[in-house]
């Protein structure tokens, strides 16, 4: 199968935007939804090794009864984190940055591949509430704790690209996920072509999951798989969705 006949052209005001059309691989009306889109995670990936063709027919042939287990390679269009686990991953890019220092290489190469926003919230206690200047306190009592850290925070996200952090006082960051960083379509330019493709995200919190309410596939993950994801690496994952009997 050749990746570039999935690919078609979609004009939007002036324009052009190039998807990758998962009907090329038969009939999918009665596939259930998240899985059209894992489709065409996968087929938007096709490379013939990391994923083959056998990966993409396992897939649609998964919500049939009977069906085997099958191991896919899932690739999040970005990641979602708070701050306990996501100042860990700022060190960690830091250290990669340092060590290529040492090997008088370009520091500029060291990112993340793929959009990273850190929430700050898991952090926020509160110690004012009932006053018309509970908030401002709370806030002001949570930077003079944590100045230290915010400022490396602050470094990180001047520093590397594809990195935001949202400052505290903002919302918890399942709430700023749905309200303010959720895109449901994502584009990127890939050798010239600007690619549309669906909004996916992993989070390092249970309640990533919320996310689906917008029809967006979310996965909460521990610290280690985002940061994976974050350094262009996928998750694997077993697909179960067809695993019962007639």
């Amino acid at each position: 199968m050749s990746l570039e006949t999935s690919k078609k052209k979609l004009q939007v005001g002036n324009k052009q935007y190039i998807y990758y059309a998962i009907d090329i691989l038969g009939d999918l009306k009665s596939l259930p939804f998240s899985l059209k889109i894992l489709l065409e995670n996968l087929l938007r990936h096709f490379d013939g090794k990391r994923i083959t063709e056998a990966d993409l027919n396992a897939l649609i042939s998964s919500v049939k009864p009977g069906a085997n287990m099958s191991e896919i390679s899932f690739f999040p269009s970005r990641v979602l984190m708070q701050d306990f686990t996501g100042v860990p991953a700022v060190v960690d890019l830091a250290a990669m940055r340092d060590a290529m220092v040492k090997k008088g290489g370009d520091i500029n190469k060291i990112n993340p591949l793929i959009p990273v926003d850190l929430v700050i919230d898991h952090s926020v206690m509160v110690d004012q509430a009932g006053t018309k200047t509970a908030f401002d306190e709370n806030v002001k009592l949570e930077y003079k704790r944590n100045i230290e850290r915010y400022r490396f925070l602050r470094w990180g996200q001047e520093t590397f690209k594809n990195f935001r952090v949202v400052p505290p006082g903002t919302g918890i960051c399942h709430q700023v996920n749905l309200e303010y960083l959720a895109k449901v379509v994502w584009t990127n330019e890939e050798n010239g072509e600007l690619i549309a493709y669906p909004d996916t995200v992993v989070g390092t919190d249970s309640h990533t999951t919320m996310i689906n309410g917008l029809a967006i596939l979310g996965w909460g993950v521990g610290g280690i798989e985002a940061e994976a994801a974050m350094l262009g690496q996928p998750q694997t994952m077993l697909n179960w969705a067809g695993v019962w009997e007639e």
